[in-house]
């Protein structure tokens, strides 16, 4: 796998990763990411051309919103043309929402967009954030038959890279910290990188990149659990300005049979309002009809969301929200998949 000399772009937007102790106070507190190569001299040997650019003051990733995408985005943007590939550093917490924002931002995306972050920080000694950031940018740089081998937007961590759009954060505890339960990982790093290539994707076409910078927060999302009260969906979905909804139902796409709930569905997709069914499970999809009860949500016009994670349909529906304004067209896009976030 040549990587050659690569030129890199890295991006720290904030979290665990980037944090060093401060020798005289202990206190952690970010890095220089212009003397990278001085934290971390491993990167020395790749020889790779490295530059770096650090939000001021970093973002806390409980903190992120689409604005920062958007940052990121024209960042991107800006940088496309004078670099093979990106490294974006994040915290752990928010990184599947920022991971799924970006693929679908970047449209025609042909460079590695390679997220990762730490559990523990840099200057930890059983740190977890040099292998992840080491990892990260041998991935960017990896080219085959002269392009990059993974032309779209990454999580990387412990071990294995997933697509963003398909990765949700799953442990708080192990360096493991994230799954993609519906989805294999599009490399694993052991002695080698061993990349599947039957996962990645694989653009035939050469377009340049549209950078989509239009998101729409006017939606909301409503877990279901045994004993919803009706006035408390009533109140989310009359909330002022409201576009669409995402239910979080039970196993293949399940929901009370309660009329009150059909009738809440229904109402309000007759409103306008686009109604999404995805499920509470990390692993699955939403089978509409194969139940009673999601037959029922089906003929009330709520929408299969497949196998889609929570991340990526809140930020699917940002983008298709901010970029089209026909209902019916964004109900059609939100069962297509457009970024690999869906399995055909």
């Amino acid at each position: 796998m040549n990587t050659g000399k690569a030129s890199l772009l890295i991006l720290y937007t904030g979290g665990t990763i980037g944090m060093v102790q401060d020798s005289s106070t202990g206190a952690l507190k970010p890095f220089r990411f212009d003397n990278i190569l001085e934290e971390v001299p491993e990167l020395k040997k790749f020889g790779y051309n490295l530059s770096s650019y650090a939000f001021d003051p970093p973002i806390d990733s409980s903190d992120m919103k689409p604005e920062v995408w958007i940052k990121m985005a024209e960042i991107i943007e800006s940088n496309y043309d004078k670099f093979d590939g990106f490294i974006i550093l994040h915290g752990t917490d928010t990184m599947a929402y920022s991971a799924s924002a970006l693929s679908f931002m970047l449209e025609n995306l042909q460079k590695p967009v390679i997220f990762t972050g730490s559990q523990l920080p840099l200057g930890s000694l059983r740190t977890d954030a040099k292998e992840n950031l080491i990892s990260s940018i041998e991935i960017a740089a990896a080219v085959k038959n002269g392009k990059p081998v993974v032309p779209e937007v990454g999580i990387f961590f412990e071990n294995r890279l997933y697509r963003g759009n398909r990765t949700s954060k799953n442990n708080t505890e192990d360096f493991n910290a994230f799954i993609s339960g519906n989805y294999p990982a599009l490399a694993e790093s052991g002695v080698h990188i061993r990349f599947n290539d039957n996962a990645l994707l694989n653009p035939s076409e050469n377009p340049p990149l549209i950078v989509h910078k239009n998101l729409d927060t006017r939606l909301a999302v409503l877990k279901l659990f045994p004993g919803l009260n009706r006035h408390v969906a009533e109140a989310v979905l009359k909330a002022e300005g409201l576009r669409a909804l995402i239910i979080e139902t039970f196993g293949a796409g399940n929901a009370p049979n309660e009329p009150w709930f059909i009738s809440c569905m229904k109402e309000a997709v007759d409103r306008g309002i686009i109604v999404v069914n995805i499920t509470q499970c990390r692993i699955g999809h939403v089978a509409m009809g194969t139940y009673e009860t999601s037959r029922n949500l089906a003929n009330a016009g709520v929408i299969g969301g497949s196998d889609m994670t929570l991340e990526a349909a809140v930020t699917k529906l940002m983008f298709l929200l901010g970029t089209y304004d026909k209902k019916n067209t964004i109900e059609a896009l939100i069962t297509k998949s457009i970024r690999g976030e869906i399995t055909d």
